[in-house]
């Protein structure tokens, strides 16, 4: 039986979730929205039934604590409130998720008192698995995937050339595309094998192994999965595991090395200890402290929506009027053409930008180099500067292979500029030696100054807009035709050390022009 301190406790949760919850629905209805579209987050729709499973099976347990309210807990709290504005700043829907998340869960100790939240430790840390992340690492497992494929093959003795994430054999031509990344398995598969951790073992070193297994099984099935549907395809003449039946193949295989994996693991399972019951607390919720949290949790929740109206407010919607200078530092100089023929086919994936320009600059001695600006203004979920979906080469953009690139510092008379060297390859039209390839260095324009990182992309902004400089920002892509490596090479950089500097002060004007006076 609940004693009246526990009820008001209890009753003190739910206001205080229900108030987070409200104040933060679009927050939370954004969260729902991807476990509904994607099939990668899909898993996230039986979290919170989980969550709240493991909780009852505890509640003899947590009833036999006497619920106090701990002040210190919104400390946290206070941390999770400014990582929620820092996410909304930049639109980065997982910080403002995982901090809605973590309000949610922090409202547990708080009120109810660390003790409780020590029972409850895992069912509270296993909510968070309600957060769609993870998006960063599909670009990686994609990379590791396409990697052993092709060395696999080799090893099989299968001749293998390959660009990118494509590659071709005697049978065909195969790409590892995101479908093949394995993170719907490598997530499924981490959330299932804790929970089956957690019930089924006692040990702390039992739980970690099993997780670290969990965790890289999914990897190495995903890594057989496609050297066996390669196989497959190329040992039938391309008749089998080519359309939509290798996804089939694809989650038997995962289905069977899971099955396999809890088999063994339920053989050194541990019987959950057998408890004395324990009696309800009797003490008392202490009502004046617990109103209190309630209170301040409401307005800490609330504040950094406040905030952030009073930053859209301040913040320009002017349309951009972008404008590319016809004569830079340096020599450099606009020509007729629009880019350089290499490239004048291929189309940067920046999505929903506030202005964009694409021109093409010569100087004397030097190859032509085309120059796109994305400029970005009044950032939101649609529109943004750094996004999982603004790519080099666009979804519907299949006549370019993109190459591995790396960051490189280009010296100039103001000291060394970061660009982030990729490689664009034609990926059809053409024999191997004749297909075009055009070199690309990226960079990003935010707050003034050059960057590469996008981790360091967002931070800038979101203090630019908190500092109330606004959030115009833009991504440059100088280009230039890597036929003649050398010359392209030399080219890109002479742009940097000269002509750069000229591009930046235009792209400042363009800032200062939507600043009130």
């Amino acid at each position: 039986m609940i004693g009246p301190g526990w009820r008001r406790a209890l009753l003190a949760l739910l206001l205080v979730w229900a108030a987070v919850l409200w104040l933060h629905r679009d927050t939370a209805a954004a969260m729902v929205h991807i476990w509904d579209r994607s099939e990668t987050y899909a898993h996230a729709w039986v979290v919170p039934p989980l969550t709240l499973w493991m909780i009852w099976r505890l509640r003899t347990q947590v009833l036999a604590i006497t619920p106090r309210p701990a002040l210190w807990v919104l400390l946290p709290v206070i941390g999770a409130c400014v990582l929620w504005l820092l996410g909304e700043l930049v639109a980065v829907n997982t910080a403002t998720q995982f901090a809605l998340v973590a309000l949610l869960v922090l409202a547990v100790p708080a009120l109810m008192g660390v003790a409780v939240a020590r029972v409850l430790l895992f069912p509270l840390a296993f909510l968070f698995f309600a957060v769609p992340a993870g998006d960063f690492l599909t670009p990686i497992l994609m990379q590791w995937t396409a990697d052993v494929t092709v060395s696999a093959l080799r090893l099989s003795g299968i001749p293998v050339y390959r660009e990118g994430l494509l590659f071709v054999i005697p049978s065909g031509t195969w790409s590892v595309v995101e479908a093949c990344s394995g993170m719907r398995y490598l997530i499924a598969s981490l959330m299932v094998g804790m929970l089956f951790a957690y019930l089924n073992y006692q040990s702390t070193r039992k739980r970690v192994i099993f997780t670290l297994v969990s965790l890289v099984l999914p990897i190495l099935a995903n890594w057989l999965r496609a050297y066996m549907i390669v196989m497959l395809g190329h040992l039938s003449n391309n008749e089998i595991a080519t359309g939509a039946d290798h996804l089939v193949y694809g989650w038997v295989l995962f289905g069977i090395i899971i099955m396999a994996l809890y088999w063994i693991g339920a053989r050194w399972a541990e019987p959950s200890p057998v408890l004395a019951a324990a009696p309800p607390a009797s003490g008392s919720w202490q009502v004046g402290r617990g109103g209190l949290v309630v209170a301040l949790m409401a307005l800490l929740a609330l504040a950094p929506l406040q905030i952030l109206r009073h930053i859209e407010a301040a913040t320009s919607d002017a349309p951009v009027a972008l404008a590319l200078p016809e004569q830079l530092p340096g020599g450099w100089r606009q020509t007729s053409s629009q880019a350089p023929e290499p490239s004048a086919d291929w189309q940067p994936g920046y999505l929903n930008p506030s202005a964009a320009a694409r021109l093409t600059y010569r100087a004397p001695d030097a190859a032509a180099v085309a120059v796109y600006v994305g400029y970005y203004r009044h950032q939101n979920e649609q529109r943004k500067l750094v996004s999982s979906g603004n790519r080099l080469v666009s979804a519907e953009a299949h006549g370019w292979n993109l190459l591995p690139g790396a960051k490189r510092n280009i010296a100039g008379p103001a000291g060394a500029t970061p660009v982030h060297e990729s490689r664009l390859v034609q990926a059809d039209g053409a024999t191997a030696g004749q297909r075009r390839q055009v070199r690309v260095w990226q960079l990003y324009w935010v707050d003034g100054g050059w960057l590469v990182s996008d981790v360091a992309a967002k931070l800038h902004g979101a203090f630019s807009r908190l500092l109330g400089q606004g959030d115009d920002s833009a991504v440059i892509l100088l280009s230039a035709d890597d036929s003649a490596p050398a010359a392209a090479d030399a080219a890109l950089a002479q742009f940097v050390a000269s002509a750069l500097p000229g591009l930046r002060a235009s792209l400042d004007a363009v800032r200062r022009a939507a600043q009130p006076d």
